[in-house]
């Protein structure tokens, strides 16, 4: 029988121990490509960076994703078989074939229908609108939502001249982490609404190339100033989503970002009206984590004490592409 509403009912995040400085990613980069002649320091100048998390290199982004899974699964004192759907959101991936969701499954033990969601670091927002879809439709009453990202392996430690370093700028930037989000069928409402607003042709702002198109491996590319301009067009039907699903601003106790740097989310608030204080960061300590940017931030936000029940939280979320998502949760 359908359900009337969908909540989320728990998040973890399992954020690897090692990290890199920044300073620490500039040395190697002039180790591995003296012509660039990066600047010391500029990483943090420029992007807000101080260090980023990285995985283990034995680690798959399986793994992850498993270990974040493992946590709610516990946490929440259920059994695997009481997952219904669980749907795998992350840009990196253990496989192309099959979804690496089934991956996650199996070191999770979950023997539910499975599924991979990709939308650039949008992922785990789409989910859960697609969760909360299917909750509401009744075919499933608990979907776990889950990502592993391990971009770091995607850095750019090649660039063969200061040319082409503003392009790499980003891929220096990025952190490994493991997210999940239990996604329940609730008699009070939970996830409250969401809007997504694209701009497809800003897709080349950003894009990482698959080897299936041209018959060999490619690096990320990023054309910073062009992503950031791809997103302005957006900003009117973003405020409306905002005020539409949250109402005023003051009424949330927390906003969720996402954060592909400490520039980027200052933009991102002041075009809004989002007050920068009622964004917890997350970037300058570990990068920018793709798809697990909004979970860390829930989770920090109870850790911090700031995410109470019954609280109103908006969530804006950023990808290339370019999209944009904007959702309202009742805590």
């Amino acid at each position: 029988m359908p359900s009337p509403h969908s909540r989320i009912g728990l998040v973890r995040v399992h954020v690897p121990e090692a990290r890199q400085s920044s300073r620490e990613i500039e040395e190697e980069l002039c180790r591995q490509s003296p012509g660039a002649a990066l600047p010391t320091g500029l990483l943090e100048h420029m992007f807000g960076l101080r260090e980023r998390c990285v995985a283990a290199p034995g680690d798959l982004p399986s793994d992850l994703a498993a270990r974040a899974g493992a946590a709610v699964l516990e946490d929440a004192g259920l059994p695997p078989e009481a997952i219904d759907l669980l749907v795998y959101t992350g840009i990196t991936k253990d496989l192309d074939e099959p979804a690496t969701a089934n991956v996650v499954a199996a070191k999770l033990g979950v023997t539910a229908p499975v599924f991979d969601l990709m939308n650039a670091c949008n992922g785990v927002l789409s989910a859960l609108e697609s969760a909360d879809a299917l909750i509401r439709l009744g075919s499933y009453r608990r979907v776990l939502v889950v990502t592993g990202e391990a971009p770091s392996r995607l850095t750019r430690w090649r660039v063969p001249d200061r040319g082409r370093l503003a392009s790499a700028m980003a891929s220096l930037t990025l952190g490994d982490m493991g997210a999940a989000v239990l996604v329940e069928a609730s008699e009070r409402p939970g996830i409250l609404g969401s809007r997504f607003f694209a701009n497809p042709a800003a897709w080349p702002s950003a894009v990482l190339r698959s080897p299936y198109a041209t018959g060999r491996m490619h690096e990320l590319e990023v054309d910073d100033a062009a992503l950031t301009a791809s997103f302005a067009g957006l900003r009117e039907q973003t405020v409306k989503a905002a005020g539409e699903l949250i109402g005023a601003v003051a009424d949330c106790a927390l906003f969720c970002v996402h954060q592909p740097s400490a520039a980027m989310t200052r933009i991102l608030c002041s075009t809004t009206g989002i007050p920068e204080e009622a964004v917890i960061p997350t970037f300058a300590h570990h990068g920018n984590v793709a798809t697990a940017t909004i979970p860390l931030q829930l989770v920090l936000a109870q850790e911090q004490g700031r995410l109470r029940e019954g609280d109103l939280v908006g969530i804006v979320g950023l990808a290339s592409g370019t999209s944009v998502g904007v959702m309202a949760l009742r805590w």
